[in-house]
């Protein structure tokens, strides 16, 4: 949940790839994946589908005890508002959502009024 990702946890990342435009997405959500690699394009096991994922540079160093890295990966489930307007998320947003327009290699993203179900603005506004 994005709300247990801390700034500490993605500073190694230097590169977000998106694999579909973003522009129109009011949220994505985001997890910390334990994944074989720094750079390439995960395997995805949810439902929905990957719109991203996070490139990690050199330092980023594996895990101990399972060689694996931790990589932030982006996503949708069917449900969610890009795809039902007026579904479960017409209003409010689930708590691993971000507005993609906040996120930067090595920034958590925040919430905020567009990505909450409120108006879309050119500007974030940011929720406290």
């Amino acid at each position: 949940m994005s709300a247990l990702i801390a700034e500490d946890e993605v500073i190694h990342e230097v590169e977000l790839v998106w694999l579909e435009d973003i522009s129109g997405l009011d949220y994505v959500r985001q997890s910390l994946d334990r994944l074989p690699n720094r750079r390439g394009r995960p395997a995805y096991h949810r439902d929905g589908r990957m719109v991203g994922y996070a490139r990690l540079g050199p330092a980023a160093k594996p895990s101990r005890s399972s060689g694996t890295f931790r990589r932030r990966v982006f996503w949708l489930l069917p449900h969610d508002r890009d795809t039902e307007p007026q579904g479960l998320y017409a209003t409010g947003a689930p708590a691993e959502a971000v507005d993609p327009r906040t996120l930067s290699p090595g920034s958590k993203g925040r919430k905020t009024e567009r990505s909450e179900g409120g108006p879309p603005s050119s500007v974030p506004q940011l929720l406290p």
